[in-house]
């Protein structure tokens, strides 16, 4: 009988893909993208040019350190971890708080409270023939979309897959489910972006088109990709309901099981003394930044809406903490978390927060929730440690997938890649230009997973490219915009990707062997999507 080949470790995969980067940066030769100024009529103007390294304008050439990368491959694992920093310890900061949280048992009342009304509302003629997870699986996942399509949702996922995750256990699917029903949904509108400012707002406004122009299309554009990627996932959910044991990652989930089933879960509802201090001290606090804060704009796509968010939210936290805290505490620290959840939503949209301003959020949420339920200070930390302790594995592999994209920019050769793959356009058809184009942006997104950084390179050069083949800017807008999305749930590349994996405790091998289908499927669908973009006259194209 054969034996049955192990799988590397993630970490081993990891690793073996630095060393292929690596050897590319030995047969590719180094090369830059250079902004150089020529005069027309209209006066002077910059343009992007591409030059090899011995090509390179002699003041470029002084910047430009590219050398083939050897020994590298281990000091990268270093520069790994320096260069993707701000999401190592925004993952760690998250583990430690809601290790705190979970001791309070908050999340699993929560889930309790909420799979018993999903039985209650099931006995609905309508409800039960549709089926109630379907229906919750499908608006979960839409509203992470519409979290995605309109402020570009992404590093956030993190955060919440430590909650999603386990609710979908409860429910009676694995890890897989649950992230998807946050990191595939937050993605699919990340890729189908209605208004996402860090994509849609960076590439038109760098191929000089109106802000959010096309909308009108890519409304409907978002509207298949999430059709698409939500039908995958109820069919897998379907599956593992029936089967439990055919889930790829039935042995990872032993640790949400036995988190489930252990029978130290069981509740004692009650409020200490404390809680209410807590309740005052936040109540002040709300006050304090209420004043400071009067009014907040939240900025949604190219529109701003100003309203009096703050003092409104912390009247009905005074009135809401109140009801919760004479039921039990565990309500008040759901109230809490739901409260985090919305000031994330209104960082992120009104004062550009970033992953430090919500790992300071949820720091403050999980020693709340500990002195909440009558902890020292030195269980505070104690159990911090234990959460930082918990998640470091994911930690470690953001680092260490970090490292690929410092061998390739060490190398010197990710803007050569992108200038071979652009020759690539030369004498096509419409169609196959923009196919090209999407092909392209799609491949460019495994080396660059970052959207913002890939429209500030490609869209300079794709957007007067676009002028010359007669295809429309909008156009190369929307090939950038579906090659940047899609092929982020599958790259290696992408600490965010290997953060949430990390955090459900999912090994990437399983997560690539389980979503390529899909991902495939998206990609072949942005393609049918493009098409119209070169064809038919649309408002916007």
């Amino acid at each position: 009988m054969a034996k049955s080949r192990k799988v590397p470790h993630t970490y081993v995969i990891v690793f073996f893909i630095i060393l292929l980067a690596a050897v590319l940066t030995w047969i590719i030769p180094p090369g830059k993208y250079v902004e150089v100024s020529t005069e027309t009529e209209q006066g002077t103007a910059a343009t992007l040019q591409f030059f090899y390294q011995d090509q390179l304008p002699e003041e470029a050439q002084q910047e430009f350190n590219a050398r083939p990368q050897t020994w590298q491959v281990f000091s990268a694992l270093f520069k790994g971890f320096v260069k993707q920093s701000n999401i190592i310890i925004f993952i760690l900061m998250i583990g430690g708080a809601f290790w705190i949280m979970n001791q309070s048992k908050a999340i699993d009342v929560g889930i309790y409270d909420f799979l018993k009304f999903t039985r209650k509302i099931g006995h609905n003629g309508l409800i039960r023939k549709i089926g109630v997870d379907n229906i919750i699986i499908s608006l979960v996942m839409l509203l992470f979309s519409v979290f995605g399509a309109v402020f570009g949702m992404s590093e956030e996922t993190i955060a919440f897959a430590i909650i999603i995750v386990p609710l979908a256990i409860s429910m009676g699917y694995d890890s897989i489910v649950g992230v998807s029903m946050v990191y595939v949904g937050a993605h699919l509108g990340f890729a189908g972006a209605i208004l996402n400012p860090f994509t849609i707002g960076i590439a038109q406004g760098l191929a000089d088109i109106p802000l959010f122009s096309g909308i009108e299309y890519r409304m409907i554009s978002w509207l298949a990709i999430n059709a698409v990627g939500i039908y995958f996932v109820l069919r897998y959910a379907a599956k593992i309901r029936r089967k439990p044991s055919l889930s790829p990652v039935y042995d990872e989930d032993v640790y949400w099981r036995a988190r489930e089933q252990d029978e130290s879960r069981e509740v004692v509802y009650y409020t200490p003394r404390i809680a209410w201090i807590v309740y005052a001290i936040i109540t002040v606090a709300l006050g304090i930044f209420s004043f400071y804060y009067p009014e907040s704009t939240l900025h949604i796509g190219n529109s701003n809406i100003s309203f009096y968010i703050i003092p409104l939210s912390a009247v009905i936290f005074v009135i809401l903490g109140y009801f919760t805290l004479k039921k039990s505490v565990h309500y008040f620290i759901l109230l809490l978390l739901s409260y985090t959840i919305f000031y994330l939503i209104v960082g992120v949209m009104g004062y550009d927060w970033y992953v430090m301003e919500i790992a300071t959020l949820f720091l403050v949420l999980g020693i709340a929730s500990g002195l909440a339920i009558n902890k020292s200070a030195d269980e505070i930390a104690k159990l911090f440690l234990e959460g930082v302790n918990d998640i470091m594995s994911a930690a470690v592999i953001v680092g260490l997938a970090g490292g690929i994209i410092v061998i390739l920019e060490d190398g010197g050769i990710i803007d050569s890649i992108l200038y071979g793959l652009s020759k690539a356009m030369v004498n096509f058809g419409n169609i196959a230009s923009i196919g090209v184009m999407y092909l392209i942006q799609t491949i460019i997104n495994i080396v660059i997973p970052s959207g913002s950084a890939k429209a500030a390179i490609t869209m300079p050069i794709m957007a007067p490219f676009s002028d010359l083949i007669g295809i429309s800017r909008q156009a190369t807008v929307m090939a950038f915009q579906f090659g940047d999305g899609f092929t982020n749930m599958i790259t290696p590349t992408s600490g965010i990707l290997i953060g949430v994996l990390g955090v459900a405790r999912i090994p990437y091998h399983k997560w690539v062997k389980w979503v390529w289908p899909m991902i495939l499927a998206l990609i072949v669908l942005g393609f049918l999507l493009l098409i119209p973009t070169v064809t038919i006259p649309l408002n916007g194209f």
